[in-house]
């Protein structure tokens, strides 16, 4: 038995007076990313800063009080942190922000920004991969751009797992209490001293979360942890446990809360922001509770409420993969929110459940919260170039009558926050070469030119010096591994041998999904051997990355990969780390000298470890899929392949895996070993440099939030401002306006006139078309009517079209209008074909396309 304890309270670190400012350095994460702050924290002790886990709440815990009174007195020590704190306070304080400069104030916060995660630093385990460690980046580059955002998340009392192997290599997963006492936390409280709580409805009962404040720079992030005793029930109290562990009832249970309580939270602090952006679809029932409360305050219908909240939603979509959205059975939702839907919005079952399905009038769908977040957004967007075509098609069925390319799914491209991932060496020599501007602008690519200045050999050098980091930590690791499952001490032992700090590294780490192929490189284990042992010119390569607790194929490319590192041929040259996390990231991203990446295209969204790697002056190996497809040339990494797609997997995979032992035989190892009279690889330094250059200056995520900010926060706030002004009039008139318009739509039909069909045109000769219209009783301003004009194909489809404007030339009585084209140009040879089409139009509707609401003439669409 361990007793419970009938009170509690929270001791903490004792500081010297002449300390006491430390504690506040801790308390903000600027510290992930400010190296002078996390050097003032490492002379306090570099193997109590590894002890703590990077943590300097717990650092500051452990140091002993001489410790503490010797700072505290040294005057070095003193002067290092007055010189952090100053540029602390310069930081926080500072007017002339990005923001600032090109929007000017804003009262409160413009963004509320919902994760199901936040990878903002190792020592706070509430993140499993990219998705988490994006939304960290976000919040770090919203705070440098001085962006007023909010983040909302869960507080995880386990996290995610830490991942060790067995003797048999198959991976195993132990998960670590996160101590909230011994993090750089803060309980938010009442003007009582009570923490603040709010609360969800769960079926028979409420559930109830207190609220922590996490302060990343000059971003609040604010995470709702149901680990409290007015929460009687122990799976209540569990619920925040853990990130994506359970089933499909816990993942319910945590996407309420952290939606529905996520918003109920910011309300409970006071703050009101704008917009809503919603990161993946696991927080999208935000968008029901900001109904609901529109329709209590203002005593809206859910049609005028909606309309309303959908102008302040931006939604991004991460997944290409359909398995990797989040639907629920019809009896959980029937559990969990059919009663809160009909009691709080007055929907019907069938109304409330259509919203996250394709037919309504399916009772066996299931209900998909991606579908939910795009109805309910007024913009929604891919990660990348390649990803946001990926997303148009998977998600055209629920535009059926768009032609792909037109439906409403944009992308903005992902990037990395530059300073988190860089290596102190690195940052040294860019603020010798590049000034200061590299971190204040990292999108301006005049300030990233000057790579080009940057002697070679000090590059080189610098990058070596990684190098040797990254092997010496692997073996480190490996050491370790190795006794702790009680290998021999030969083997203990060897691990000092494994991998040459010499040698051409290639690095490959991430989540061990099937679709990544990690394998790939193991295809043909007797032509890798012969590479990575040349005797003139060696290769060596690092793996690391965690298969999700119930993935066992991805458990099993794991295993394949540690048993052939067991095996005499690459036992030197092939290691897998355990138990991959940021701090393991930043050793690989900086000291490797090859990134590889070969997903199965198209299924990677994004992938930013390559960004990261790209920063340190690694140079990328990969699949066209992905950032890469669009970052790409070939004068600075190299691709696997052309971008093609196959049906048939196993080939892919066997011409993939020889296009990859090919670049690496006569592409990438020649390159690198190829030493002038200096020694120095000079063509692999032109290279990476020029990656250096290219790619850091646009994949970075101060790039990725300033395009945000102006293409999709402002003007979702200028939209939602719009529309709730004059009590709420234009939100009113724009749902009764949509309601009619759909009463009414099926009445429209368009007809091309066509006195004498055009059969052959020139190349430069002019034309114009006709169409007749029956509108009754909807009238022109509620429309847009367009010719839709371009090549056929062979399926005699219209491809590479062009949409032109049609006017109304005159009315034809009975609703019926005539619309004409201005003069249109015939510019190219080849089949031509054109129709017609009505979509709506109305002055504050986002775009025409999210009615859903398209008429083609005599039945072409």
């Amino acid at each position: 038995m361990k007793p419970k304890p009938v009170r509690t309270f929270t001791a903490i670190p004792s500081l010297p007076p002449s300390l006491e400012r430390l504690r506040d350095l801790a308390y903000n994460i600027r510290w992930a990313w400010d190296e002078d702050t996390l050097e003032l924290f490492r002379r306090l002790g570099g193997r109590l800063w590894a002890a703590s886990g990077h943590n300097p709440i717990l650092l500051l815990g452990m140091t002993s009080q001489e410790t503490l009174a010797h700072a505290a007195n040294d005057e070095g020590f003193q002067a290092h942190m007055a010189r952090v704190c100053r540029d602390f306070d310069a930081y926080m304080e500072r007017d002339a922000t990005w923001f600032r400069r090109n929007h000017g104030d804003f009262d409160g916060p413009l963004v509320a920004y919902f994760s199901a995660e936040f990878g903002v630093t190792e020592c706070l385990s509430i993140f499993a991969g990219g998705l988490g460690a994006l939304a960290g980046d976000h919040l770090k580059s919203a705070s440098d751009l001085g962006v007023p955002l909010v983040g909302v998340g869960l507080l995880y009392q386990q996290g995610y797992f830490r991942q060790y192997l067995n003797e048999a290599g198959w991976q195993q997963e132990a998960y670590e209490e996160n101590d909230f006492a011994n993090l750089p936390l803060t309980l938010q409280r009442d003007d009582d001293g009570e923490p603040l709580t709010i609360s969800v409805d769960f079926p028979g009962r409420q559930v109830h979360a207190q609220i922590w404040l996490l302060q990343v720079g000059r971003v609040p992030l604010y995470l709702l942890d149901t680990n409290i005793g007015v929460n009687s029930r122990p799976e209540d109290r569990d619920l925040t446990d853990y990130l994506y562990g359970g089933g499909d009832e816990l993942r319910i249970q945590q996407e309420v809360l952290l939606g529905i309580g996520g918003y109920r939270a910011l309300k409970k602090l006071g703050l009101a922001p704008m917009v809503y952006h919603i990161n993946e679809g696991h927080s999208a029932f935000l968008t029901l509770e900001r109904i609901r409360r529109l329709m209590q305050k203002e005593g809206l219908s859910f049609a005028e409420a909606k309309v309303a909240c959908s102008a302040g939603v931006v939604f991004t979509t991460h997944t290409p993969v359909e398995a990797g959205h989040d639907r629920f059975s019809p009896e959980l939702m029937d559990r969990y929110l059919v009663e809160y839907a009909a009691r709080e919005l007055g929907l019907s079952r069938r109304d409330f459940l259509a919203l996250g399905r394709e037919n309504p009038d399916n009772d066996h769908e299931p209900f998909g919260m991606t579908k939910l977040a795009m109805r309910m957004a007024s913009s929604s967007n891919g990660v990348a170039r390649l990803h946001g075509q990926v997303s148009r098609k998977m998600w055209q069925r629920l535009w059926p009558k768009l032609p792909e390319h037109e439906v409403p799914i944009s992308h903005v491209t992902n990037g990395v926050h530059v300073p988190s991932w860089l290596s102190m060496e690195m940052k040294q020599l860019y603020d010798r070469y590049l000034g200061p501007r590299w971190r204040e602008e990292p999108g301006d690519r005049q300030v990233w030119r000057r790579v080009e200045t940057i002697a070679g050999e000090e590059l080189w050098r610098t990058h070596v010096r990684r190098r040797e980091r990254l092997v010496a930590m692997a073996r480190r690791r490996l050491r370790n591994q190795f006794k702790r499952i009680g290998a021999p001490q030969t083997e203990i032992e060897g691990a000092q041998e494994v991998l040459d700090p010499g040698v051409l590294t290639i690095g490959f780490a991430r989540r061990f999904a099937t679709y990544k192929r990690a394998t790939l490189l193991l295809k043909d284990p007797d032509r890798l051997a012969r590479i990575l042992n040349d005797e003139k010119r060696p290769v060596q390569i690092i793996f690391a990355g965690k298969a999700h607790p119930r993935d066992n194929p991805g458990k099993e490319l794991i295993q394949k990969i540690v048993a052939l590192s067991r095996e005499e041929p690459f036992r030197r040259r092939l290691v897998f780390l355990e138990n991959y996390d940021m701090a393991v990231t930043r050793y690989m991203v900086q000291g490797a000298d090859v990134w590889l990446n070969t997903p199965r295209r198209p299924r990677e969204a994004s992938g930013t470890s390559g960004m990261k790697a790209a920063a340190n002056g690694v140079l990328n190996l990969s699949v066209l899929d992905g950032w890469w497809d669009e970052a790409y040339k070939p004068e600075l990494g190299w691709a696997i392949g052309q971008g093609e797609i196959y049906d048939d997997e196993a080939y892919q995979d066997n011409v993939e895996a020889e296009n990859l032992y090919n670049l690496l035989e006569h592409d990438v190892v020649p390159l690198f070993y190829k030493r002038g009279a200096d020694g120095l690889p000079r063509g692999w330094i032109n290279r990476m440099k020029g990656s250096i250059a290219t790619f850091t200056s646009f994949f970075n995520t101060h790039r990725m939030v300033q395009e945000y900010t102006e293409g999709y926060y402002l003007a979702a706030s200028e939209r939602y401002q719009q529309l709730i002004a004059d009590n709420m009039t234009r939100a009113k008139n724009l749902a009764h306006w949509n309601e009619n318009l759909r009463r009414h739509w099926s009445n429209i039909h368009v007809d091309v006139l066509e006195p004498e069909p055009i059969k052959e045109l020139q190349v430069g000769e002019q034309f114009k078309i006709q169409a007749q219209v029956h509108l009754d009783p909807l009238v022109p301003d509620d429309v847009v009517v367009q010719l839709y004009l371009g090549r056929v194909n062979a399926a005699d489809e219209i491809v590479e079209a062009q949409t032109l404007p049609m006017q109304a030339a005159a009315p034809n009585g009975n609703g019926q209008y005539v619309y004409e084209t201005n003069t249109v140009t015939c510019r190219q040879s080849g089949l031509h074909g054109y129709t017609v089409r009505v979509l709506p139009r109305h002055p504050d509707l986002p775009s025409s396309f999210l009615p859903n609401l398209v008429v083609w003439a005599n039945g072409s669409g």
